[in-house]
């Protein structure tokens, strides 16, 4: 590891959508981190990456890096979902810490594995769950331990879409070793912050469709999780969507938060914008504001508008970085990420059997 006064040296492994929009902005917009090299043999996008980060380097495949383990600090791990397994071994058992994409792996048992390599080795571990960063999710874990909503009792949180038409790619794949389909990708998101806000799941139950002519997996789904707190998060993923729920519809004892609309980063990130020290971001006009009330639908009036948050993806790879210079633990631990896997493998079995499935405690 790099001395103090030095910037932690960051491979990325691959350069499609999650590593050229997501984790190379903020990996270069961190301070005491620096983008070294990008894992991609693809020449558009090393041309791509090049125009953006001049002096990167490149590899072509990640084996290249093992043998320069000594001169690099962090790999993350943005390539198909597929690898994410394997190439985070190879990075651990070459002495590396690791950051890896949501999902960890395919099943929790390989998450808890993953786990206790890192452990074992005394390295870091951790998965990049970037929605707890979304400012909705941070206004509405203030809210919660403010206590404005009094005892929370029901959790809907949607991330739907509206994309009749297949894109094609691996992310839409039959095949289950791409670990494809929305209850590994969007569903990754919502069981995370479900799990974040209100504990461990004891029960899930699921419902998944296959939706959009000549798709191979699950694109509308919907997850029922009980908590061991009593909270009942109902969740819903989708790409065929045609009208969109409100992104959350928290109802409590006291009131209720509802909220429509995306957090604004991954579209401002899409377009080119970038994090900078002391600039406004992740801020959201005050129309797309949530409302708190009871007795009434917000689309009627209903209770009083809340400024909501700004969001934070930058807060990830900051906290990353001091984990790093502190030995201290992760912003999103590898356990915890198993543990969402084990509501994404119990919800999966569900919508096979059409079954409630118990999750030990």
């Amino acid at each position: 590891m790099t001395g103090t006064a030095s910037p932690l040296r960051v491979a990325l492994v691959g350069y499609g959508l999650a590593g050229s929009v997501f984790h190379a902005p903020l990996i270069a917009s961190t301070d005491g981190l620096v983008l070294d090299t990008i894992v991609t043999s693809n020449p558009e996008r090393q041309e791509q990456a090049r125009a953006e980060y001049p002096g990167v380097r490149f590899a072509a495949a990640p084996d290249e890096l093992w043998d320069r383990a000594d001169e690099l600090d962090l790999i993350v791990i943005a390539s198909p979902n597929r690898t994410h397994v394997p190439i985070a071994t190879a990075a651990l058992q070459a002495g590396l810490a690791v950051v890896v994409d949501k999902p960890l792996a395919g099943t929790a048992a390989e998450a808890h594995q993953l786990a206790d390599l890192a452990e074992e080795r005394g390295l870091l571990l951790s998965v990049f769950q970037n929605r707890r960063w979304d400012n909705d999710f941070l206004t509405l874990r203030q809210l919660i331990a403010n206590g404005e909503l009094g005892d929370v009792q029901r959790f809907e949180s949607r991330f739907e879409r509206w994309r009749p038409e297949l894109k094609g790619g691996w992310r839409e794949s039959g095949d289950p070793e791409e670990i494809g389909g929305l209850l590994f990708d969007l569903g990754s998101h919502v069981v995370d912050q479900a799990l974040t806000l209100f504990g461990p799941a004891v029960r899930v139950y699921a419902e998944a469709d296959v939706r959009r002519p000549g798709a191979q997996t699950d694109d509308d789904t919907f997850i029922a999780v009980t908590h061991a707190s009593g909270v009942r998060s109902h969740l819903y993923v989708s790409a065929i969507t045609a009208q969109l729920g409100p992104r959350f519809r928290v109802l409590g004892s006291r009131a209720g938060y509802v909220k429509y609309g995306l957090d604004p980063q991954e579209t401002d990130l899409r377009t080119g914008r970038r994090p900078v020290p002391g600039e406004a971001w992740g801020i959201e006009p005050e129309p797309m504001w949530g409302r708190i009330g009871a007795g009434e639908s917000p689309l009627t009036g209903g209770g009083v508008p809340v400024e909501t948050l700004p969001g934070d993806y930058p807060a990830y790879y900051a906290a990353i970085a001091a984990a790093l210079r502190e030995k201290s633990a992760p912003p999103v631990t590898a356990r915890e990420a198993a543990a969402a896997l084990e509501v994404l493998e119990a919800a999966g079995l569900s919508a096979r059997a059409g079954v409630t499935v118990e999750i030990p405690s």
